[in-house]
């Protein structure tokens, strides 16, 4: 069994996987930084006594130094970096920067659609935009400011406007207060620009696949113009299959 462990910005997101497919899967809040506080995460909360023979762990946060040291004590880990082996060829121009997240999902939809055109949109704290090529190549992309992101910026760098929450229902283009002037800009004008990008790259490349990933992709999928195939889980099963691919590359 793999364990496969994504550290986000905003939540730890983990799965067990038997070969490609998924068995479990969870999520949690969880601060990474003290040693007692990562055994009883790791211990509690993440093995929980799961057979798990080997694990790989990616992240977009520091440290996470003693999460990885304490975990490798239980199996066998492998740390996701950009010097990382992946089944992709990565032509991102500043590797050791690109999000190792971006490059998991990526992955993910490679395995999904394998010799097509991929454009990966993930909608987590970040609208991420990832580009992958029929010849299995990663280029890169567009990142943008997520939903949540866009409503704590509006509050945060001006003195009067107040924090809004997002509003699932939400669907008037014409805000007439302040408040649906807010959810108008953030949510209808995050859909256009999903929308648009979309569209650009459908124009570039002709019967490319659009697959939508990350924490908003509910609120997302049933709002943009064209029905996109949609899976929570595909950074997940990208790194499992990073995972795979280093296994065996060792054998």
């Amino acid at each position: 069994m793999n364990l496969i462990v994504d550290i986000g910005n905003t939540r730890i997101k983990a799965g067990v996987f038997q070969q490609d497919e998924l068995k479990q899967h969870f999520a949690f809040n969880h601060p990474i930084t003290e040693l007692t506080t990562i055994k009883e995460l790791i211990n509690k909360e993440i093995l929980n006594d799961r057979a798990v023979t080997n694990c790989i762990v990616a992240s977009v946060v520091d440290p996470i130094d003693l999460f990885v040291n304490y975990l490798k004590e239980k199996a066998p880990t492998l740390l996701f970096t950009d010097t990382t082996p992946t089944p992709l060829v990565n032509m991102y121009k500043s590797a050791t920067t690109l999000g190792s997240d971006r490059l998991a999902a990526a992955v993910g939809g490679y395995v999904l659609f394998p010799g097509k055109n991929i454009l990966v949109i993930d909608t987590g704290t970040c609208l991420k935009y990832n580009f992958v090529t029929n010849d299995s190549k990663y280029i890169g992309g567009a990142i943008s400011p997520g939903l949540k992101m866009r409503f704590k910026a509006l509050h945060n760098f001006t003195s009067r406007l107040p924090l809004v929450e997002p509003d699932e229902n939400f669907k008037t283009l014409i805000g007439t207060t302040t408040h649906e002037s807010i959810l108008s800009g953030v949510e209808i004008g995050s859909i256009a620009e999903i929308d648009g990008f979309i569209e650009k790259y459908k124009s570039l490349y002709p019967g490319i696949s659009v697959i939508l990933t990350g924490g908003d992709a509910c609120f997302f999928e049933k709002r943009l113009k064209k029905p996109i195939f949609a899976d929570p889980f595909l950074t997940l099963k990208g790194l499992n299959a990073i995972l795979e691919y280093n296994i065996r590359r060792s054998k």
